[in-house]
């Protein structure tokens, strides 16, 4: 397991338990199953549904980045990631108030920022209420560790930028679409503007994913090449409708069984080939080894390290 300071632990403990009760909680990530490693990760991820975890175990997916050692969504924490080995990261895409993506799970700056301190009279803090020029400002990695202070919220196209320089992987999850109307489109231009909507990118290296079934759907229509997910837990009943526009179902690990797994494996999705699997947020040995018995394709997980030392991922 990789070892950080005492202090951070705790900050990134109380920081997942916010979320939680917060009811804010989102986590997911996952990634093309014909991908092939280019990057500096623990492997190659090839084949489709259970043919990857038959490779040498579930793809393992670092969520929000190494988050469990540097703060979440950050650039500190892609490149920690890239460091101990995951070139798959996952993150989460919001919009300013002058039409700016940015990088970050709360629809509020307050959980991992210091706008509080720095525009009290702001309260709620949203993020769709702060221009990318106040935003660009605040401290994002203070309130994890002293280490990180000054760890800045990053654009989309900061994001970008280094997820290439790492040479890595991204799943890219459209956050709260509901609040930003036209964000499918503008993700695509930014994605599109950075180089990524060509083919190697699309083919290896990009999923887009959503908890509204609305924005998979809208980014199947746009770019019917790209890889998408879904993210929840719909019946074995409704599956037939998301295979529809969708390559990926991706759950809470709690709502699954090896049974449903099965179901989703019996499909073939949006680009012909068997859906696949990858649950989230799973954190330790016990459950790893428990979703991968189930025969689930990838795990999402704050602490990559832990999860492939339990299933043997790449």
């Amino acid at each position: 397991m990789y070892v950080r300071p005492a202090a951070a632990a705790a900050a990134a403990f109380l920081g997942f338990t916010l979320t939680l009760l917060g009811g804010t909680a989102s986590y997911a990530a996952t990634g093309p199953g014909s991908a092939t490693g280019t990057g500096t990760g623990t492997g190659t991820g090839t084949g489709t549904g259970a043919g990857r975890a038959a490779l040498g175990g579930p793809v393992v997916y670092a969520h929000r980045g190494a988050s469990a050692y540097a703060p979440e969504n950050t650039l500190d924490a892609i490149d920690l990631a890239m460091q101990m080995g995951f070139d798959w990261v996952e993150n989460d895409v919001q919009r300013t108030k002058d039409g700016v993506l940015v990088v970050i799970h709360d629809d509020t700056l307050a959980r991992t920022t210091d706008v509080e301190q720095r525009f009290p009279d702001r309260a709620p803090w949203k993020v769709k209420d702060f221009t990318w020029a106040e935003i660009s400002v605040l401290d994002a990695g203070s309130w994890f560790g002293g280490e990180y202070a000054g760890a800045s919220v990053p654009s989309l196209r900061q994001y970008l930028d280094r997820v290439q320089r790492n040479r890595q992987r991204l799943l890219l999850e459209i956050k709260k679409p509901e609040l930003y109307p036209g964000i499918e489109e503008q993700t695509l231009k930014v994605l599109d503007d950075a180089g990524w909507l060509d083919a190697r990118h699309v083919a290896q290296r990009l999923v887009v994913q959503s908890f509204s079934a609305d924005s998979v759907r809208i980014v199947h229509g746009l770019r019917p090449d790209l890889v998408t997910a879904f993210l929840g837990t719909p019946t074995v009943a409704d599956l037939p409708r998301y295979a529809e526009f969708t390559d990926r179902i991706n759950p809470w690990h709690t709502t699954i069984s090896a049974d449903w797994v099965s179901a989703v494996h019996g499909l073939r999705g949006a680009h012909g080939k068997a859906m696949e699997v990858d649950t989230w947020i799973v954190d330790d040995a016990a459950t790893a080894r428990k979703v991968q018995a189930m025969g689930v394709d990838g795990i999402i997980t704050n602490a990559p390290d832990v999860v492939q030392d339990a299933v043997g991922g790449f």
